[in-house]
């Protein structure tokens, strides 16, 4: 479970984490029966909460992806660096390994450097000032090196906790889109990332392009720091 204590102002959010004892953290992946689990399925998503709860959770990851991939599935990811789950170091070695089996890389301009190596030149977001041609650079070396068929960072400034600005640089190897931007005043940020993932993915699912899928995830990203 997590528990999020809500920031304000100039106080910013902080989310604790209980994962200790999980019940997918001590699982083989000899367990799971993935061609049944496959069965008619088109797409596989995974974050990096999990595989930076254990050793097993990482290797039932790596499996999953591996036969998402040979299956014709389309298997993504959300990089989630979450630095009160494991080290910097232990995350680039696990998650450089997963992403070789991964066409779709979801994450903000932090996650790429703490996931996966990958740094953006000219980026604060604590200053509420974005460069995108940095985050165009990271964009180009994650597809040099790992080969995503699109990569999608989001972009969030920092103005205070309670205001940012929130959208999205999409990349397929050829273009680059960068979304709407919405300055948004938090209610609760919990699950924005999520909404994006799930709206991007739902628009290339149904056949939207690239451009106009992260369009949607961006807009209902925005909407959930809105609840209610």
């Amino acid at each position: 479970m997590n528990g999020t204590e809500i920031g304000a102002a100039r106080k910013a959010s902080q989310v604790i984490y209980d994962r200790a004892d999980v019940s997918i953290a001590d699982v083989d992946a000899s367990e799971f029966d993935r061609d049944a689990i496959f069965e008619g399925a088109d797409w596989f998503h995974t974050t990096g909460f999990t595989p930076a709860l254990s050793d097993k959770a990482a290797v039932l990851i790596l499996a999953a992806l591996k036969a998402a991939k040979a299956k014709g599935i389309t298997p993504s990811i959300d990089l989630n660096y979450r630095k009160k789950l494991w080290s910097k170091e232990k995350a680039q070695k696990v998650m450089t390994e997963l992403c070789q089996y991964v066409d779709v890389c979801i994450g903000n301009e932090e996650d790429a450097e703490t996931s996966l190596g990958f740094v953006s030149k000219g980026t604060d977001v604590t200053k509420g000032e974005l460069n995108l041609d940095g985050f165009k650079d990271v964009c180009k070396q994650m597809k040099e090196k790992l080969n995503f068929k699109y990569i999608a960072p989001t972009l969030r400034e920092s103005f205070s906790a309670s205001d940012n600005g929130w959208s999205a640089l999409v990349y397929d190897g050829t273009n680059f889109h960068h979304t709407k931007e919405y300055k948004v005043r938090i209610v609760d940020r919990v699950g924005s990332g999520d909404s994006f993932v799930s709206g991007f993915i739902y628009g290339l699912v149904v056949g939207k392009s690239m451009a106009n899928a992260a369009e949607f995830g961006v807009a209902a990203s925005a909407l959930t720091h809105y609840p209610g």
